[in-house]
């Protein structure tokens, strides 16, 4: 089994805008290298919304050298961006949103969400972007639950939702720039499931609900993120104490220089300052005023 070489756990909500309360389980700037290709994951843990005619979420803001990737559990989330993608993403959705050279966005609550109020519950992921790739065309892909599949656990103990890469011959629908899997997996109380993983990834285990204990010993809460060591391991050994909602994310290490400042990651300072120079220059482009959101 891979040797965990730490586990890390956030209890401490702050906001995105006024639509997103998040805890932040894991970021480049206290890991660095260790989970390349990933950068960061922000956990909107269940909350209740009241219904509203007001406009919540984030307003335009420049990126430039990544991915966000948004899983929506419960609410909506509508995105436009200056390269002419958009779309409401719905509960089971996932929303991949490349960056590259540039692109300025807006992520609000839909508008049936909206009026509505209830629970809302995201996830959103940066993926980094090799350095080759940094300057991409944005692009914005729209994966709908039912295009994801589904691997079943044995003895209905719970399943893996294949986002992207690939699990027991599923694969997953997102197209990624460098070899990633993401997998949104439950198992279910007093269940035991392995887990296999590409032994030259790097590996990270992000357990959003419930309590877990892994490889038989270590013990892992809710809000908390496991690493694991590059040892050769293939298997993950999972043991749901409680039922749990977790994702597993591998991907093979860029191995090139991180330099990030807020909305953008390139490899240099030289890179953030021309970043920032050509979002000034509006280079990014704008939102096209048709497409906002009413």
């Amino acid at each position: 089994m891979k040797k965990i070489i730490g586990v890390y756990r956030n209890q401490n909500m702050h906001w995105v805008g006024d639509g997103f309360p998040v805890k932040n389980l894991f970021s480049y700037d206290r890991l660095g290298q260790v989970i390349s290709p990933f950068l960061m994951l922000d956990y909107a843990s269940p909350y209740h919304f009241d219904a509203t005619t007001a406009q919540h979420g984030v307003g335009s803001h420049p990126h430039r050298g990544f991915e966000t990737v948004t899983l929506a559990y419960q609410g909506e989330v509508t995105h436009q961006d200056s390269a002419g993608g958009g779309g409401t993403i719905k509960t089971g959705d996932v929303q991949w949103m490349t960056a590259g050279a540039g692109v300025v966005h807006e992520e609000f609550h839909s508008k049936d969400y909206a009026q509505q109020g209830g629970l809302f519950e995201m996830v959103q992921i940066w993926v980094n972007l090799p350095a080759a790739d940094k300057m991409t065309a944005p692009r914005y892909q729209a994966i709908e639950a039912k295009n994801i599949p589904v691997v079943e656990f044995e003895n209905d103990a719970g399943h893996l939702r294949i986002i992207a890469g690939q699990y027991a011959n599923q694969h997953g629908p997102a197209s990624t720039f460098s070899p990633v899997n993401v997998w949104d997996g439950q198992l279910k109380a007093e269940q035991t499931q392995a887990v296999h993983v590409p032994v030259d990834h790097n590996t990270l285990l992000v357990l959003l609900e419930g309590e877990l204990r892994v490889n038989g010993s270590q013990q892992m809460l809710d809000h908390s993120v496991m690493l694991f060591a590059q040892d050769g391991e293939a298997l993950i050994q999972l043991e749901a104490l409680q039922d749990t909602k977790f994702l597993v994310l591998t991907g093979k290490p860029l191995n090139e220089p991180i330099q990030g400042y807020g909305p953008f990651i390139m490899n240099t300072k030289q890179e953030i300052i021309q970043a920032f120079d050509d979002f000034n220059q509006g280079k990014f482009g704008e939102i096209p005023i048709q497409h906002q959101p009413t």
